[in-house]
């Protein structure tokens, strides 16, 4: 009779869960399946798609490492410290994951425009943010930063503090403690973190488009297409960009695989 009702339970959990699994895997599949292997073959050596998927990697790749740098301390006081304001900083941490992202566009065009006060500093010291690699990245660590903080923040809160006070009763420095006691359980964490924000910045395109239409990300590159020449001729392009986008996700997965077993 237990196991009767078990099996009732796991086959009502399959069937809720269908409707979402169908609904994520028959669009994206339509999408592989549809463009011909030829169109995909020539799209792939074409030199415009090939420049705007690395720079989709590349400006992902970059905006990563600047929210690990900086990120990484961040995750760390706002795990370890209780302060006033903490819940604010912490809604203004979430704030790109639920503002739309044009938005973001916006606020980073009124900031650093050409005619803003910080668009001519930054000029008078030949750094321009629209219209260029360096306003991509900006983009890209503002709506990729929050995943990478928020997954480091978990695991900085898993650590135990009793381990880092053990450390520093034997001695220890802070910075010791973190490097020979804290980060390596923490690691893991940094790794899906960084997976997540880079996965998150190469599928940016709301606010990247008003910031920097060219020099051309992926996304960007799709959408040109799309409204130029028609479906046909974006799916290829999407095609691409959604097999990069899988292997990073596959890779999330596996780490986060490995850290279960752990």
């Amino acid at each position: 009779m237990k196991l009767k009702k078990t099996n009732l339970f796991w086959g009502g959990a399959v069937f809720l869960s269908l409707p979402l699994v169908f609904l994520v895997t028959f669009p994206l599949g339509k999408m592989l399946l549809m463009p011909e292997v030829s169109d995909l073959l020539s799209t792939i050596q074409e030199r415009v798609v090939l420049e705007a998927l690395g720079r989709s990697i590349f400006t992902a790749l970059g905006a990563t490492a600047v929210a690990i740098v900086f990120g990484t301390p961040l995750a760390y006081i706002m795990a370890r410290k209780t302060f006033f304001g903490k819940k604010l900083v912490e809604g203004l941490i979430d704030l790109p994951i639920m503002i739309p992202h044009p938005v973001i566009g916006i606020a980073i065009l009124s900031l650093f425009g050409r005619n803003s006060l910080w668009g001519r500093l930054l000029a008078g010291i030949n750094i321009e943010i629209m219209g260029s690699l360096t306003g991509i990245v900006v983009v890209l660590v503002f709506v990729g930063a929050p995943f990478y903080i928020n997954t480091v923040k978990a695991g900085f809160e898993a650590v135990p503090l009793r381990l880092e006070k053990a450390s520093q009763s034997l001695g220890a420095s802070m910075g010791a403690t973190f490097f020979r006691v804290t980060f390596p359980m923490v690691w893991r964490n940094m790794v899906l973190g960084a997976v997540m924000c880079t996965a998150r910045a190469i599928s940016e395109f709301g606010a990247v488009i008003i910031v920097a239409y060219h020099p051309m990300t992926a996304p960007v590159l799709i959408y040109e297409r799309f409204t130029a020449f028609g479906l046909k001729y974006s799916q290829c392009v999407a095609f691409w960009l959604i097999i990069i986008s899988l292997v990073l996700f596959v890779m999330m997965r596996f780490f986060s695989r490995e850290r279960r077993i752990q």
